[in-house]
This record gives structure tokens, sequence and C-alpha cells, in this order.
């Protein structure tokens, strides 16, 4: 049923879905590789991958804000 077949396919679905998703956030993609991930990536997969990468950006970049502000100012 579930061998480790399965979990290996599923587990690099996952991780094509996240490689994707991160090429996307910086802009540089292949027009042959966008392809392939319209015909095998699930988009559900991608828009949960996306807002999960979205979050941790802005997350990322508050907390970079406010360590920036706290730090004391020498000159």
């Amino acid at each position: 049923m579930n061998g480790p077949e399965t979990k290996s396919v599923q587990n690099s679905t996952w991780l094509r879905t996240v490689q994707a998703v991160l090429w996307s956030f910086v802009g540089l993609r292949k027009g042959s590789d966008y392809q392939q991930d319209l015909e095998k990536l699930n988009p559900f997969h991608i828009i949960g991958v996306g807002i999960g990468a979205a979050l941790l950006f802005v997350l990322g970049l508050i907390a970079l804000v406010n360590w920036v502000v706290s730090q004391p100012y020498v000159l």
C-alpha cells in the first residue's frame, strides 16, 4: 500500500514544490522547468508552500527591523 517508494515520491514532490516556490521568489526560472512544474506539481501544494514562504519572509523582515532598531546608535 504505502511502501517506501510512495513515501519517497511524496517527499520528492514536496521538495520539488518548495524548490519551485523558492525559485519563483527569486525570479529565476527556466521555461522548460515551469512547464514541468505545471504538469507534475499539485496547485494546492504550491499555494500552501507559497503562503508559508511569504509568511516566513515577512516575519524575517520584521525580526530584522526590530533587531536593527534595538541596536545602539554609534558613530
